[in-house]
């Protein structure tokens, strides 16, 4: 019986992917989070043998629940599921430590295949970031954004969709002096000057 634990903070997606996984005999949800400090208070408490994390939370990102899985069980396979395009996070949740991305509007086959893969010890990545991820090590050379925290290339994709400081604070539940910190240091890596260069370089690389 493979054992999964689902993390997202909409009551309705939970309970269509616990659905899909129930439909499965040899598969069991045993355990649901809807943010980031119940997830891993469920994970601790809960024996299971894959997590399927949003990358989106109301009091953090999935991001940070992952290097916090990682650290404290770093053989627990995560699949993250996204409404955000590969481009924007899946190279980096998989640097990360994730054994998998998925689209949130992936078919439910997509699902429960992702699932036996990551339990079996492998990876699962769509065809077209497979051939991504082969191209990223055929030219080994980053891009700006790349080189910056998963923090600051959060807050990098929400200032180039158009979100005030405010917002982006409020989003992320840390304050607008800290945002604005953090929007400084990435000008500074990216070795631009305007909001509008970090947008216009978000739209030329498919970020947003």
């Amino acid at each position: 019986m493979i054992r999964v634990i689902i993390v997202d903070d909409h009551p309705v997606v939970r309970r269509g992917l616990k659905q899909i996984i129930a439909a499965e005999q040899e598969m069991q949800v045993v355990g649901e989070a809807e943010n980031a400090g119940e997830a891993l208070r469920v994970i601790r408490r809960t024996a299971c043998d894959a997590v399927v994390l949003d990358i989106t939370l109301p009091d953090g990102s999935g991001l940070d629940v992952l290097s916090q899985l990682k650290s404290e069980r770093p053989t627990l396979p995560v699949l993250i599921m996204s409404i955000h395009e590969e481009e924007q996070y899946a190279l980096r949740v998989l640097k990360a430590g994730a054994s998998g991305y998925l689209m949130k509007n992936s078919i439910p086959e997509e699902l429960i295949k992702a699932i036996r893969k990551i339990t079996s010890g492998g990876k699962y990545v769509s065809t077209s970031l497979a051939e991504r991820l082969a191209s990223e090590f055929a030219s080994p050379g980053k891009s700006p954004h790349e080189n910056l925290s998963d923090r600051e290339f959060q807050i990098l994709c929400l200032i180039a969709s158009g979100k005030s400081l405010k917002e982006i604070g409020e989003a992320l539940c840390i304050s607008g002096k800290t945002v604005s910190s953090y929007r400084a240091r990435i000008l500074e890596k990216m070795n631009m000057s305007t909001n509008a260069d970090l947008t216009r370089y978000a739209l030329e690389h498919d970020l947003i």
